[in-house]
């Protein structure tokens, strides 16, 4: 059976849509455009 006294005192609210759009703006993850600028800069200075 659910305590639901206990579930509420687990509970944390959702950010909000500004704080989250902040939050995942803020971190450096890389993706694969990023990755694919590497490779061709990495292929541009081995060649030369």
């Amino acid at each position: 059976m659910i305590n639901f006294e206990e579930e509420i005192k687990k509970f944390h609210p959702s950010l909000e849509v500004e704080d989250a759009e902040e939050a995942i703006y803020n971190q450096d993850m890389t993706d694969m455009a990023d990755l694919m600028i590497k490779v061709i800069k990495d292929s541009k200075t081995v060649k030369e």
